[in-house]
């Protein structure tokens, strides 16, 4: 790895990028550090690291939104709005023709994308700046404070949204992706320092002191591995290319196969499911409504208990074991959403049409309608599998957190994350260092 990282850093170009890159990056950290004008940071920040809920929030944003700095909302809007831009481009044909019109058509739809998310992040701005306000969190209470406050906070937004675009032309990987990588990152060592301090430090012998650490270790190690062999698993589909006669000559025959991802989905399952179950929780606790359990609580407390995850796996309280039901949901979700993303990022009967054109074929299967059945068929079952398999990075932080309480921001989403842009990244830079004809990273 070391020596690969050498080898990049001799050429010129991959150079100028890498340094191009981390140069943005540390702007992307300072103006995390950076508050927002007018308002009362201290309180709002005892106010935010009170609402567990808000753990993933603050590790994708690098700890800005608890902080409520200048890039307190991220790159959030940017990944709501391409959300919603690929739902669209399903649901309305005219997007899908845009889009299907090579070059021209991916920047209509990117600067489309780019619009949607300065919308989204003035409608936040507002919506957060007038919740401060009625909080009384803000130093001076004023239409003018509320301004500034939502200005700063679109702005940011919007400065990281150009900044990610310029390390995607003139950096190396995907400039959203990485800012999401290194907010992260950033979380990461304060996270496992609270760890070892909690339960290595805190522990009451020698023996359990050492137990534990060696179980954070091995935890956190067997995570990270079991991730990366869950996103780079695949499935291949053998595609046979029928002899063609041009000429004099037949061309074709050869052999090849579609790869199809077993994690297909990404994270995007468990980005779904978690914002759909605790965007409510969120909601309710900027309203003075908690999450609560027992005799006094009203059925709308004791639901809200049940969608939050800090009350999951608490074995310890009979009473409190009930609540658990809420992961049973959060799972049947992560599947259905498994399911609903791939339908709408991938559509096998296209696929099927392009070979079909293409005079390719799977052996066995005729083309055309009878191969997109097949294609179908093998796609249902590895979602199910990649499901599943994104189902248990994602529950064995939760259920550590509700038997032990390890309560940490970065978990199995977090993890994914991580580890899917960093494969990324070195596949970008193996293939630059390729044409160079250098040892890359993938051949170590």
């Amino acid at each position: 790895m070391i020596k690969a990282i050498r080898n990049a850093l001799k050429v010129k170009d991959i150079r100028e990028r890498i340094l191009f890159t981390l140069l943005c990056l540390a702007v992307v950290r300072l103006g995390s550090q950076l508050p927002i004008p007018g308002i009362d940071r201290s309180r709002i920040s005892e106010f935010l690291s009170q609402i567990t809920q808000l753990s993933f929030l603050n590790a994708i944003t690098g700890g800005s939104f608890e902080q409520l700095s200048i890039f307190a909302l991220s790159i959030t809007p940017y990944i709501t709005s391409s959300i919603i831009m690929q739902l669209l481009t399903i649901a309305i044909p005219r997007l899908e023709e845009i889009q299907k019109e090579g070059e021209d058509g991916r920047k209509k739809i990117a600067a489309a994308t780019r619009y949607l998310t300065v919308a989204l992040a003035l409608i936040e701005s507002v919506a957060m700046a007038i919740g401060f306000s009625n909080l009384n969190y803000l130093e001076n209470k004023s239409v003018a404070s509320i301004i500034v406050i939502t200005l700063t906070l679109t702005a940011g937004s919007a400065f990281l949204m150009w900044i990610g675009e310029k390390i995607t032309d003139k950096g190396v990987g995907n400039g959203i992706s990485i800012i999401l990588l290194v907010n992260i990152v950033s979380r990461m060592p304060s996270d496992i320092i609270k760890l070892f301090n909690t339960y290595v430090v805190g522990g009451t012998t020698v023996i359990n002191k050492v137990i534990a650490a060696i179980l954070i270790v091995v935890v956190i190690v067997a995570l990270t591995i079991y991730i990366i062999v869950l996103n780079d698993a695949i499935r291949k589909i053998p595609v046979q290319y029928a002899q063609k006669l041009q000429g004099r000559r037949l061309v074709g025959g050869s052999g090849s196969n579609i790869p199809l991802k077993v994690n297909t989905g990404g994270v995007m399952p468990i980005i779904f499911a978690s914002s759909i179950l605790q965007t409510p929780i969120i909601i309710a606790r900027f309203l003075g409504v908690e999450p609560k359990s027992g005799a006094g609580a009203t059925l709308g407390e004791k639901i809200l208990k049940v969608l939050n995850q800090g009350a999951w796996c608490n074995f310890s309280n009979l009473g409190e074991a009930k609540y658990t039901l809420g992961l049973v949901l959060y799972v049947v979700m992560i599947i259905f959403f498994a399911y609903f993303y791939t339908s709408i990022t991938f559509n096998p009967l296209e696929i099927a049409n392009n070979m079909k054109k293409s005079g390719g074929f799977i052996p066995g299967i005729r083309p055309g309608r009878p191969t997109s059945d097949y294609l179908t068929k093998v796609l249902n079952s590895i979602i199910f599998i990649g499901a599943c398999g994104l189902t248990f990075a994602a529950l064995v932080p939760i259920i550590f957190s509700g038997v032990f309480g390890a309560d940490v921001s970065f978990g199995g989403t977090s993890l994914i994350i991580v580890v899917g842009v960093i494969l990324e990244t070195m596949k970008q830079i193996e293939s630059m260092m390729l044409e160079r004809h250098y040892k890359g990273f993938l051949n170590d």
